[in-house]
């Protein structure tokens, strides 16, 4: 397991322990809740005018209170434990994968496999009018795109239709463009760092600057996020925008991303080479 391997396993880690915690802290503020109303007689109403009238309704607002907290503590351990399964599914290739670029082109490899495959059936499909005896596909196969061919329409030539070479040809065009940008932004070497309570990743698979908060942050922060260009991506649980300098330097003016020792992000950056600098 590689460093951005066991980085990940931690996150996954401590999103469990908090949803466990917070899961614990529900069930025992509904027990301490139902607690309070034990020795009340069921269906007791409130005696108005009655000495016990106002510790009843005190009692009744504590409990209230109690199991209001504990609905708010078990909403919380499913947002913790939302967090640690999308981060367990996530196979997204990230920029702090020592082997993010050698994914890419293997990803990019079946692709272009898969690309050659389909026009090679549908070569011989329109030559021979059946799948059976093309190089590369099983009988099984064979069989079952024949079928699927005798059922189509009259003006279906081949089994593999057009949108599906035209889906999968964008998708090698997004992988070849993302393996650019990631050498591109290799080269540059942008750097993340830890601030109190997450952390902050240069994603160049994804092109962007992307802050992770362990917690929902306030509401303050929110706002200067947003002022700073920052929008929130439902899709990757992160403040995101574009990774370049003038973001590093955005997030660098925010006071709760601030790294943990006090550096300025802007100071663990390379630095830039001048278009005049020879290349040694």
């Amino acid at each position: 397991m590689n460093d951005y391997e066991e980085r990940k396993q931690a996150r996954i880690d401590r999103y469990r322990e908090k949803a466990e915690k917070a899961r614990q802290q529900s069930s025992q503020l509904s027990h301490e809740s139902v607690s309070m109303l034990e020795h009340i007689p069921p269906g007791q109403p409130i005696l108005v005018g009655h000495h016990s009238e106002r510790g009843h309704r005190k009692l009744l607002e504590r409990s209230d209170r109690k199991m209001e907290q504990s609905i708010a503590a078990s909403e919380k351990a499913d947002y913790y434990e939302h967090k640690a399964r999308a981060a367990e599914s996530n196979t997204a290739i990230s920029s702090d994968d020592p082997a993010a670029l050698e994914k890419l082109q293997a990803k990019l490899a079946r692709l272009q496999e898969k690309q050659t495959f389909m026009k090679t059936v549908n070569a011989y499909y329109r030559k021979h009018q059946t799948c059976r005896g093309c190089e590369g596909v099983s009988p099984k196969l064979a069989a079952e795109l024949d079928n699927s061919m005798a059922d189509a329409y009259s003006w279906v030539t081949a089994p593999y239709p057009s949108y599906a070479l035209s889906n999968n040809n964008q998708e090698i065009h997004r992988i070849q463009e993302r393996i650019k940008q990631l050498e591109r932004n290799r080269d540059v070497g942008f750097q993340g760092w830890e601030f109190e309570g997450g952390h902050v990743e240069a994603n160049a698979d994804l092109n962007r600057l992307q802050i992770f908060f362990d917690e929902i942050p306030p509401a303050e922060t929110r706002k200067e996020l947003k002022s700073r260009g920052f929008h929130w991506a439902r899709s990757e649980g992160a403040w995101q925008r574009q990774l370049t300098r003038d973001a590093i330097y955005a997030a660098s003016r925010i006071p709760a991303i601030c790294p943990t020792d006090g550096t300025d992000p802007r100071k663990l950056q390379p630095t830039a080479k001048s278009k005049n600098t020879p290349e040694r």
